[in-house]
């Protein structure tokens, strides 16, 4: 049954905050007055209204229920308030005589048409035919046209995962990111990064820090009741059906949303959010310069900056990374990192932690429980992730960086540790198959391309997570180093078995030296091994690795490469000063874990410590957290720098004490033909949309092709690599002088 009470008319408006919630000495005012500051910048001189004003209100079919609590500033034309009904405390601006426009929309200064119980309206305002505003706060030159209710309730979280005095517990928002289950929920909250969202999620397992985590929230937002909703400066609200409990930025722009509630909506003048027709949002933040259009419904989320929804999309139980678009498709309890993509109507995405710059084609199904007893399971993507057109995935797999999934259906739980790779499942011969090194090998114009855009459509002001972009970077590098020591093992496995050699007795690193040997020295016959691999798919059918020869060697060549572009930015920045430091360096670091926390690498020992200076309280908010965020990127690159000459140690196999001048110079003049052999690779795999007859086909010469298309020799993006080639050989030879 509909509770409906009934109450004295004289009390609509007042008595916002129970008594019993009021601190001593306070009236239901004190926090809004407070806002008043905050929104206006000052506190505002009010004056009572004239008897003239009184009479020309009531002339103009205006209505209060006590015009002594109408309050207004000097500048105030009665003449631009008609057919409105006014009950409890109203403060009003400086009402002139303009219009305002926006797109085209023009639209008299003034309140019309509208029942207002308890607002503040800065200057110049236009509120026309809102059928219900209460408690709500109006900044200045803002348009408020055609909405059904615009009002805030003395509990507003705003969005936030808190709850107010005298709430009980069950009430509060938690968002159930990554499992189904619940087990890795977290507290939304206005700021919330989405390095603040994986440390909250992964480590379950540490009590005290998710009591730390919980104490952060509680303290970033008042708990107190009495918290009016608030449109900021310039804001265009219209045609909307309701908006409750939602506090909205300046500039923000709002057109046809159905249902807004208990929402932050960020928006400042340099980043302005836009939420369009049909939109319901329920239970979120959106960051700053988001846009959300036509249709989407979104329920239990956090939009970081400039992320995009858009033509029906769903998002529910998720976070959804800065300068991210998911279009037409389904998300469910999900952490995505910054710049993903998810464009088609039929994709859907489930349980999964998704670490950026990934793409899911149409008609992916990534994530599925029908292997499991209960809706527990998840799917972890490194970035760069990429599942093809229909592709199926099963709860639980894992996915090593720049994953490319070909179509089809994968029954089986997958944990794929090579990076780079292209995974196939062979249907016909019943195995799966994995192609390391195919970005490189067959795609290299769409890799290097991914590298180049995603930086620059970065469109955040606030850049507190430094996210690394660059496909060769310290997490893909340890992958790499990983697969090379998995092709290692099973070519030395696969041709120790080819020959009939038993395998009882060796130890692990001899099988591998022999593998070594075997595609250095001898790829030719390498190539004719059948390599198979273990632990790869959770089944009793085949994995076979295909074009090992190829892969292998472009790996170590990758990794030689990240080290010397390293070694060229540190003698450019300064770290490096002469033979001699850069000798020093190298012979002090070991190649180190590496954390992907939000689109940020972290160190694995950086992270432990961070953990720990939260739980003995070092570390004391989220803003502190934020502030470490900030200092490890500042520290980033020279950490940087010291993995790749690690790495550099670790790809030669040679101690520091054995290098040499000319030795090092040998390998920076060798990662010159490798940087031209991948300008070329960029090249090629773009050619081949020109030269495959099955893409001509549709064109009836070459002229109409090129017309259509573009010329290759036009392409903006290979000009950009050939100059970028061209760069690094210059910046090489500088470095080989200073050495």
């Amino acid at each position: 049954m509909n509770i409906i009470t009934k109450n004295p008319i004289q009390k609509l408006g007042y008595d916002f905050v129970e008594e019993e919630y009021l601190p001593k000495g306070k009236d239901e005012y004190y926090i809004r007055n407070r806002q008043i500051k905050d929104a206006f910048g000052e506190e505002r001189s009010y004056r009572h209204l004239t008897a003239g004003e009184v009479e020309t209100l009531v002339r103009n079919n205006n209505t209060s229920d006590d015009w002594n609590k109408l309050l207004v500033t000097d500048a105030f034309d009665a003449g631009l308030v008609k057919q409105c009904h006014f009950f409890g405390l109203v403060r009003i601006g400086k009402l002139e005589s303009y219009y305002l426009e926006f797109h085209n929309l023009r639209m008299p200064v003034g309140l019309y048409n509208s029942t207002i119980c308890s607002c503040d309206f800065g200057d110049n305002v236009v509120v026309d035919n809102v059928n219900y505003m209460a408690h709500y706060i109006i900044g200045n030159e803002t348009i408020i046209v055609n909405v059904n209710e615009m009002s805030a309730s003395p509990h507003s979280k705003f969005g936030n995962g808190v709850i107010k005095e005298g709430e009980d517990e069950k009430v509060r928002i938690w968002l159930e990111l990554c499992n189904e289950n619940g087990g890795r929920k977290v507290l939304p909250f206005e700021g919330m990064l989405p390095g603040d969202a994986f440390l909250w999620s992964k480590y379950r397992d540490d009590e005290l820090l998710l009591k730390r985590f919980i104490k952060f929230t509680e303290e970033k937002t008042d708990l107190h009741r009495g918290y009016y909703g608030v449109a900021g400066d310039r804001c265009v609200i219209k045609n909307c059906k309701i908006i409750k409990d939602t506090m909205i930025g300046s500039d923000a722009y709002l057109k046809g949303a159905n249902k807004i509630k208990n929402i932050t909506i960020n928006s400042s003048p340099n980043e302005t959010t836009q939420i369009g027709e049909g939109c319901e949002l329920v239970n979120g933040i959106i960051g700053y310069g988001c846009r959300i259009f036509y249709g989407v419904k979104a329920v239990r989320f956090i939009m970081a900056s400039h992320s995009n929804l858009k033509y029906g999309a769903r998002l529910i139980n998720s976070y959804l990374g800065n300068n991210a678009t998911v279009s037409c498709c389904e998300v469910l309890n999900s952490l995505i990192f910054p710049a993903h993509e998810q464009h088609h109507n039929n994709s859907f995405l489930c349980a999964a932690l998704v670490m950026g710059q990934s793409n899911m084609a149409a008609g992916a199904t990534i994530g599925s429980n029908h292997n499991s007893r209960g809706a527990d399971g998840e799917i972890i993507a490194g970035r760069g992730f990429w599942p093809g057109l229909c592709v199926s995935l099963k709860h639980n797999s894992r996915f090593a960086s720049f994953s490319l999934i070909a179509k089809g259906d994968y029954p089986f739980e997958i944990d794929l540790p090579i990076p780079f790779s292209l995974l196939i499942n062979d249907t016909s011969h019943d195995r799966l198959l994995i192609m390391p090194g195919y970005w490189f090998l067959y795609n290299m114009y769409a890799l290097a391309r991914n590298s180049w855009k995603h930086p620059d459509r970065d469109k955040r002001d606030e850049k507190i997570q430094r996210i690394e972009y660059d496909f060769l970077a310290p997490d893909s590098v340890e992958e790499m180093f990983k697969a090379l020591e998995i092709m290692e093992y099973q070519t030395g496995k696969a041709y120790l078995i080819s020959q009939k050699q038993s395998l009882k007795g060796l130890k692990n690193h001899e099988i591998r030296e022999t593998g070594k040997n075997l595609l250095l020295q001898s790829p030719e016959e390498a190539e004719q091994l059948s390599i198979l691999l273990d632990g790869i798919e959770n089944s009793k059918r085949q994995t076979e690795l295909l074009k090992i020869t190829a892969a292998y060697p472009v790996f170590r060549n990758m990794i030689l490469l990240y080290a010397a572009r390293e070694i060229i930015h540190g003698f450019e920045k300064k770290w490096i000063k002469d033979y001699d430091h850069l000798i020093t360096l190298a012979d002090k670091v070991k190649r180190s874990s590496w954390v992907n926390a939000g689109g940020q690498l972290i160190t694995a020992s950086d992270i432990e410590q961070l953990k720990k200076d939260i739980k003995d309280k070092s570390v004391n908010s989220w803003e502190e957290v934020h502030q470490r965020y900030v200092r490890l990127g500042e520290q980033y690159e020279t950490q940087k720098l010291l993995h790749a000459l690690a790495s550099l140690t670790d790809i030669r196999e040679l101690p520091v004490s054995s290098w040499s001048q000319k030795l090092v110079k040998e390998w920076l003049n060798e990662t010159l033909s490798i940087t031209e052999w991948l300008q070329k690779q960029v090249e090629i795999s773009r050619s081949k949309d020109y030269t495959n007859p099955f893409r001509a086909m549709v064109y009836d010469n070459r002229r109409e092709m090129e017309k259509v298309v573009g010329k290759l020799r036009d392409d903006s993006f290979i000009a950009y690599t050939k100059e970028l080639t061209d760069n690094y050989k210059i910046k090489i030879a500088k470095v080989l002088k200073t050495l």
